[in-house]
């Protein structure tokens, strides 16, 4: 029984790992499918708006059923913020995200996605609303890893270096020497232009992020809501460029193929049931934990792309990961640091308070206190999930 006991907690406690291990297995699927699909002559506009609209479809109903009491009002400057959203996420973000990675590979475009806390750091400074102390350790390390995570990036756009021969992919690249010739140039320019794509990309995600904590202080306690309309409204913005840009009516044309399947898989995987698997996790073990794991879908990408794509790995862009993963997690521990250092400056204020209110009630004061706590739990949980929505945008 007392066996039984412990393998059953361990099946719970393990719980977290097991469902962020395989989210960034549906991720990888996600980029090894669409970039089958990119190259197989699908457009990525018509692939930004087939996957929003599975996306809504998903979402929708749940919101509508577990979210349907006190509505948020939807007036024009909230409109503006949902507008705004749904143009940086699913137009802008998924276009040049698409786009770089039809121009680079499934590997490279995952390691440049992890630039992604870095940029919304920098972001975050220049709107004022992340505050510099170059006294303290965690804004040295949240610096810090923004300028090793830049770099990383410019290692891997900038120096190619050897082909690095993998055991499994031996046979693939035996005989095919890479050669440097014309077609080679035009490798390099097209590779240099996806690359400005993806960090476009990642710049528009990381803007997303910022906006979207303002559009949470309405839609709180509504984030399947607030999801489910700014990938609606994208869907539309979406339709509106590939209108503009699509000339060839033939472009929509899709059947059971693979481009229906990287249209399906994106919305409903990546879109809809990673939002909600990762929300609990989330909710469960804290958003630095959620992060954490973003590398391994870099490493799972690179098998892999190296079996279905046949892809070339190169030591420049193994370095530059390195470099990039290295930031990441200077970055996510400043982060941590500081969330650590708010809660704790939170409980002193929150004792302050009781003082000042019940001078000589001690159960009052636990009263209050633990009060104060539950609702700074539920913001941060609120916020958690309301981020958690936004983070599958790839």
């Amino acid at each position: 029984m007392e066996k039984f006991r412990c393998c059953s907690n361990f099946l719970e406690s393990s719980k977290p790992y097991f469902a962020m291990i395989s989210l960034q297995f549906g991720y990888a699927g996600m980029n090894i499918i669409s970039k089958v699909s990119l190259n197989r002559g699908m457009s990525h506009y018509v692939l930004v708006v087939y996957r929003h609209a599975f996306a809504t479809a998903v979402i929708a109903p749940f919101a509508l059923v577990l979210e349907r009491k006190k509505q948020p009002r939807i007036t024009f400057p909230v409109f503006m913020q949902i507008f705004a959203l749904a143009l940086l996420g699913p137009v802008i973000d998924q276009n040049f995200y698409y786009a770089g990675l039809k121009f680079t590979s499934p590997t490279f475009s995952c390691a440049i996605s992890n630039m992604l806390p870095a940029m919304t750091f920098v972001m975050a400074v220049i709107f004022r609303m992340e505050k510099i102390d170059l006294k303290k350790t965690r804004c040295q390390a949240k610096i810090l890893g923004t300028a090793v995570t830049v770099a990383g990036a410019m290692l891997m756009t900038l120096y190619k270096g050897p082909l690095v021969e993998l055991v499994w992919s031996k046979h693939v690249h035996s005989g095919k020497p890479y050669e440097t010739t014309s077609s080679g140039s035009t490798y390099d320019k097209d590779f240099i232009k996806g690359t400005m794509f993806l960090i476009i990309a990642t710049l528009a995600w990381a803007g997303l992020f910022v906006l979207q904590a303002h559009a949470l202080k309405t839609y709180r306690n509504h984030q399947l809501s607030l999801t489910s309309l700014v990938c609606f409204v994208g869907t539309l913005q979406a339709i509106a460029v590939t209108f503009v840009m699509e000339h060839k009516p033939s472009a929509w044309k899709i059947g059971f193929d693979m481009r229906l399947l990287a249209a399906a898989y994106a919305g409903i995987v990546t879109s809809s049931i990673s939002y909600y698997v990762q929300g609990l996790v989330i909710k469960k073990k804290g958003p630095v934990f959620a992060t954490a794991f973003s590398p391994l879908m870099m490493i799972i990408v690179a098998v892999m792309g190296s079996f279905i794509l046949a892809e070339k790995i190169f030591l420049g862009g193994i370095l530059g990961s390195v470099l990039i993963v290295v930031g990441l997690y200077s970055v996510l521990w400043g982060k941590h640091k500081e969330s650590k250092e708010n809660k704790e400056e939170e409980i002193p204020d929150a004792i302050k308070g009781a003082h000042q209110v019940n001078g000589n009630g001690v159960s009052g004061n636990v009263e209050d206190i633990e009060a104060n706590g539950n609702i700074q739990m539920g913001k941060g949980e609120a916020e958690n999930k309301g981020a958690a929505a936004f983070s599958c945008c790839h």
